[in-house]
């Protein structure tokens, strides 16, 4: 077990008492508290995105995402999710159109328009593509996603403040509040790349699987108005960036399953052409 050391002063600072075990991401270390009777998070960022993607949370203010009630330095003081939806376990139990419409619906929320900006530079979609501009010419899967990214960066549409990684695991249910998200990037582009990451969570076992991503397919144009075809070029060019994500961290199998997704949008988007 963790030591609560690190935690002693903004502990302190906040009148906070421990309410679970220290736990670490690859990005942060946490620690559940009680905050006046409240379930809460301490989250203490340990890389500059991370740092960043907390700076969108604060300027979000608890709508539609999780709500920061205090910050100091590296360190944030936010609502903690209590509910016992699941939405990963939804989608794996039958309940797949629902969960997507919870995530499409929490997209779109968090896209609505809204005063200023967050407090941290934010990264244009054209960098976040760099790894897979950088092996575009290591393999064909590669070049055909880099070449759709291309060209949906020449002309993008729509441009808002990300989440940047909207995947089942990052909207929990909050009770009362409903289902928020946690965990944004700090990434500005054409709001299509959002939806697209719904289609190609590669921790998602189902998410390869032809018929699924058809029906998926579907409820998200439905649900999010991004026209077919845009759409399925943001999931091949996604596919191929997260693919290319995992190939640096040498996960190979999550770096296939995106490719298999990148493989059926490519088959719809030449449906769609024929």
């Amino acid at each position: 077990m963790q030591s609560l050391d690190p935690w002693r002063s903004a502990l302190e600072r906040w009148d906070l008492s421990p309410d679970g075990a220290p736990f670490a991401t690859p990005g942060s270390d946490l620690l559940p508290v009680r905050s006046r009777g409240r379930a809460a998070m301490l989250k203490r960022a340990n890389t500059p995105e991370e740092r960043a993607g907390a700076a969108v949370l604060r300027w979000w203010g608890g709508d539609g995402a999780a709500e920061v009630f205090a910050h100091e330095g590296d360190t944030v003081l936010m609502e903690r999710a209590t509910g016992p939806g699941d939405l990963m376990a939804m989608a794996l139990g039958g309940r797949d159109d629902e969960a997507t419409r919870i995530l499409c619906g929490t997209v779109e929320h968090l896209h609505r328009p809204r005063p200023g900006a967050p407090d941290a530079d934010l990264v244009p979609l054209r960098e976040w593509f760099a790894s897979l501009a950088a092996v575009r010419g290591a393999d064909h899967r590669y070049r055909r996603s880099w070449e759709a990214a291309e060209a949906l960066l020449a002309a993008p549409r729509d441009e808002v403040v990300l989440h940047g990684d909207v995947h089942h695991d990052n909207v929990l249910d909050f009770g009362e509040r409903g289902w928020l998200a946690i965990d944004p990037k700090c990434v500005v582009g054409e709001r299509g790349y959002d939806y697209a990451n719904l289609l190609t969570n590669p921790d998602l076992p189902t998410a390869a699987d032809p018929a699924r991503f058809a029906r998926q397919l579907d409820v998200v144009v439905a649900e999010s108005g991004v026209p077919r075809e845009r759409l399925l070029r943001w999931v091949l060019a996604f596919a191929g960036l997260s693919a290319a994500w995992f190939d640096e961290d040498g996960e190979t199998e999550e770096r296939d399953r995106d490719f298999a997704v990148a493989d059926l949008a490519a088959a719809h988007l030449l449906e769609a052409a024929s």
